[in-house]
């Protein structure tokens, strides 16, 4: 019997995650033997529980999701560049005894606006939301050459402190323009799905304006209802999901798994 290969997501809340799912679908398609559980984990316990769980000789990584990406940051290990400078970690990944901390957020959304025909390159990209979601993928965007990002949150200082550290990479304020039309739309406020979404009536997009939510439910999310009375480009988080567990999946294995089938089986999950 081939060995089996531990593995699980972390978080509280933890219910809803469709990591455990997605793992399913990458080791059939990769024949690699896998156990991977959902393990809901309180902060004050979740440094221990990430020491207890990799003593065990099987133990080969884990996802990290909210609340604990910037806890899992000082975890005793080797810190991608990218991990450290947005100081969150949502890969863990044991090799030959040794522990390695990596975000495969930002990779995750770039693929999936490439998979969708969009790319940033020469974008004017509004984000909404200055807190860790937002910063989870800004690294990427702020390194994709686009033209101007703009980071909208209500408080605004925490947008004006994230445009600073951020502005040695890209063009970056935290003010909406009203003389230039933005070219996507990323909602990165826990608003999108957990509470009633507030427009923005002084926005104004492009023709062909993607609107994108990082946050990814089977139902509509707010920010999605109310982005498709300004856009047919509408989507949730759900395809950057997918893409950033296919990336872990690759640091665990060295593949890289088909993310098509899994998509379309999540899709069918909405009907």
């Amino acid at each position: 019997m081939s060995k089996i290969f531990k593995l699980g997501v972390v978080g509280d809340p933890i219910e809803h995650s469709l990591s455990p799912f997605i793992h399913s679908r990458f080791s059939r398609q990769t024949n690699i033997n896998i156990e991977y559980l959902p393990f809901k984990v309180a902060h004050d316990d979740f440094l221990n529980f990430i020491n207890d769980f990799f003593k065990d000789g099987a133990a080969r990584g884990l996802n990290i999701t909210l609340p604990h990406k910037k806890q899992a940051s000082v975890i005793d290990g080797t810190i991608s560049k990218e991990a450290r400078y947005i100081n969150a970690v949502n890969t863990i990944v044991k090799d030959d005894k040794k522990i390695f901390l990596y975000s495969t957020d930002g990779d995750g959304f770039l693929n999936d606006v490439k998979h969708k025909g969009f790319l940033l390159n020469e974008k004017r990209v509004l984000i909404i939301g200055a807190g860790a979601a937002a910063e989870s993928i800004l690294y990427k965007v702020a390194h994709s050459k686009t033209k101007k990002i703009t980071l909208f949150n209500r408080t605004e200082e925490k947008a004006e402190k994230l445009s600073r550290k951020y502005s040695q990479f890209s063009s970056i304020d935290s003010f909406i323009s009203q003389e230039h039309e933005y070219d996507i739309v990323i909602n990165a406020s826990s608003a999108g799905l957990t509470g009633k979404f507030s427009p923005i009536n002084e926005l104004i997009t492009s023709e062909n304006a993607i609107y994108y939510d990082l946050n990814y439910s089977l139902a509509e999310t707010p920010f999605c209802k109310w982005a498709k009375e300004n856009s047919r480009n509408v989507y949730d988080g759900a395809g950057m999901l997918v893409n950033q567990a296919a990336h872990s999946y690759k640091m665990w294995f060295g593949v890289l798994p088909d993310i098509d089938p899994v998509l379309k089986d999540i899709e069918a999950m909405r009907e």
